[in-house]
């Protein structure tokens, strides 16, 4: 019997910590690094010195995405779930000259206050339109049987 309690005992104390657990991914101290950053002066080499290489960049505008998210255990009554405790991202905008033109930085409260667009998209051809009936004379071939030759 005393067997089982020092076992008990045992793994009790070793999953115990004072410390709570993390894990951060991304970049650390987004936050901080915010400040430095100086729009109509800073441009991309100078970013890139201040926090490193972007973890996202934009295909369509020069937008750099940084981002820092840290998880921290909830407690051992949890078994193991993570909260979001830091959701940090900064977006920088760059003008043609590769300048800082823009900066933003969204939290985890920013994270529920998104919202939403009501744009609704519109079809590029319409029924009376050619490319419907093409579209639909080629879908009615291949939907047709095939004839058996004798």
């Amino acid at each position: 019997m005393k067997k089982i309690t020092y076992i008990f005992l045992f793994l009790f104390t070793l999953n115990c910590s004072i410390n709570k657990v993390s894990n951060i991914h991304g970049f650390r101290s987004v936050d901080a690094k915010y400040e430095k950053i100086k729009i109509n002066s800073t441009n991309k080499n100078d970013l890139r010195k201040i926090i490193g290489p972007p973890s996202s960049i934009s295909k369509f505008d020069d937008i750099w995405y940084y981002i820092e998210r840290k998880k921290t255990n909830k407690s051992i009554l949890s078994l193991g779930k993570k909260k979001l405790s830091k959701n940090n991202i900064l977006m920088v905008q760059f003008n043609n000259m590769g300048i800082v033109s823009k900066k933003e930085l969204f939290d985890v409260d920013d994270m529920n206050n998104v919202k939403k667009f009501n744009i609704k998209s519109r079809k590029k051809y319409t029924q009376d339109s050619l490319t419907y009936d093409i579209l639909s004379t080629l879908r009615e071939k291949i939907n047709a049987p095939t004839r058996r030759k004798k």
